[in-house]
């Protein structure tokens, strides 16, 4: 006997989040290594890096702050902020 159900089978989606374990300042370099599967200090020590070698690091990783969600949350920084000066435009 062969019983079906409605349920549709999802392969289990990777989401990129800003990590709150682990974290140092913001979670992004935690969330990205996790992401990747890379360990944390080599993403740590390639922002520093690029902070250092043309300062690309430090608007990226503000960037990453801004626009990738906290775990747990489906909003980033930057939809809430958006979010909350669209409701006070007349």
């Amino acid at each position: 006997m062969n019983i079906t159900t409605n349920q549709k089978s999802r392969p289990h989606t990777r989401l990129l989040r800003r990590a709150v374990d682990g974290r140092v300042l913001g979670g992004v370099a935690a969330g990205l290594a996790a992401f990747f599967a890379l360990n944390v200090t080599h993403v740590r020590i390639a922002l520093v890096a690029l902070s250092f070698l043309g300062g690309a690091g430090v608007p990226l990783y503000l960037a990453a702050w801004l626009l990738i969600p906290e775990e747990g949350s489906d909003s980033a920084i930057a939809d809430e902020f958006t979010a909350h000066a669209g409701s006070r435009l007349p």
